[in-house]
C-alpha cells in the first residue's frame, strides 16, 4: 500500500497542485490505514474490501476519535480510492459506500475587539523580533488571512502604496485591503528591521526567518501563544482565532457576507453564514439583558 500512498501523494501535488500541510494530512492518515489493514494481515492494497474500510471506521468510532477526525479520514480514503479507480490500480472504488458522520458546527473561538486590541499592542517594544510580531499580527487581524498564507506572503504580494495585498491560493487569487494600523507597522518592519533579520537578502518572503525561508506555522503559534498569555488573554487563542474574530467584527460591524466570503477565499457562503449567526445570536442575548418587556 505504501507504493500507492506515494504515488498518490505525487500526484496531489504536480496535478492538484496540493499544498505540503495538505499532503502531509493526507499521508498520515492514510498510512494509519495501511498499518490497521497489516494488522490484519492485508498487505495487498487490491484485496481490501468495502468491509475492511467500513471494519477502519468502526474502529475509529470505537477508539472514541472526534467526528471531525473521522471525517477527514473517510475523505482521504475516498480521495485515495477515487485516485486509484481512475488510474487503474484498483478495479473498484472500495470507498465510494463510506458514510462520513454528522459533525456539529461548533460557534469559533472569537475575541472582543477590546481583547484583540490589548494582544496587538504586546510586540511594543523595538526590537527587530517585537517590530516583526507586530507587523504580522497587525497584517493577519487586518485581513483574515490563514497564518499558512500569512509565512508564505512575497514581498511582491504587498502594495503599500493602495493598501492592500494579493493572496494566492491554489489557482486563485484574491486581493484583500488593509487599512492604516497594519501599513504603518508593515512600513516600520521594512524600513530596515527585515534586512537586519535575514541573512539571504535575496530572500522573496515577507516574513522570512533567519536564513531566508517562511517562518513555520509552529514558530507563528508559539509567538501568537506567548502575545496572548502577555495580554492576560485566557481564552484558548489559536492562530485561526484572529481569522475568526476579523469576520465576526467585520459582520457585526455591518459587513455584507459576500464580501467576507471574498476577503476569506471562502468558495462556498454557508462556510461565511456562521459568522451572521454568530451576530444573531449575541443580538438575541443583547436583547434578552436589556427589553424590559422580555
Amino acid at each position: 500500500m505504501e507504493r500507492e500512498i506515494n504515488a498518490f501523494i505525487v500526484y496531489l501535488h504536480n496535478v492538484r497542485k496540493t499544498s505540503e500541510n495538505t499532503e502531509l494530512s493526507y499521508r498520515r492518515d492514510l498510512l494509519k490505514v495501511r498499518n490497521y489493514m497489516e494488522e490484519q494481515g492485508i498487505e495487498d492494497v487490491k484485496k481490501i474490501t468495502s468491509t475492511n474500510l467500513n471494519s477502519y471506521v468502526l474502529y475509529l468510532e470505537k477508539n472514541k476519535f472526534s467526528a471531525a477526525t473521522i471525517s477527514r479520514n473517510i475523505a482521504s480514503l475516498k480521495a485515495f480510492y477515487h485516485y486509484m479507480y481512475k488510474e487503474g490500480m484498483v478495479k473498484e472504488d472500495a470507498a465510494e459506500t463510506l458514510h462520513a458522520p454528522k459533525i456539529e458546527k461548533k460557534m469559533p473561538e472569537i475575541l472582543s475587539t477590546d481583547e484583540v486590541i490589548k494582544l496587538l499592542e504586546q510586540p511594543s517594544g523595538d526590537s527587530p523580533k517585537e517590530i516583526r510580531d507586530k507587523a504580522m499580527l497587525e497584517l493577519l487581524y487586518a485581513t483574515g488571512i490563514r497564518v499558512t498564507e500569512l509565512i508564505n506572503l512575497k514581498l511582491s504580494d504587498i502594495n503599500l502604496q493602495m493598501g492592500y495585498l494579493v493572496c494566492r491560493d491554489a489557482d486563485k487569487e484574491r486581493v484583500i485591503p488593509f487599512g492604516n494600523e497594519a501599513k504603518s507597522a508593515l512600513i516600520r518592519y521594512l524600513e530596515g528591521t527585515r534586512a537586519g533579520m535575514i541573512a539571504d537578502q535575496n530572500s522573496e518572503y515577507l516574513f522570512a526567518n533567519c536564513s531566508g525561508k517562511p517562518m513555520s506555522r509552529q514558530g507563528f503559534w508559539k509567538l501568537i501563544k506567548f502575545y496572548a498569555k502577555k495580554a492576560g488573554i485566557v481564552a484558548d487563542i489559536t492562530p485561526h482565532t484572529l481569522r475568526h474574530s476579523f469576520a465576526a467584527h467585520l459582520v457585526e460591524n455591518g459587513a455584507d457576507l459576500r464580501s467576507v466570503q471574498e476577503m476569506l477565499g471562502h468558495s462556498d457562503i454557508s462556510t461565511t453564514q456562521i459568522y451572521a449567526n454568530m451576530n444573531h445570536n449575541r443580538i438575541r442575548e443583547v436583547y434578552a439583558k436589556a427589553h424590559p418587556r422580555h
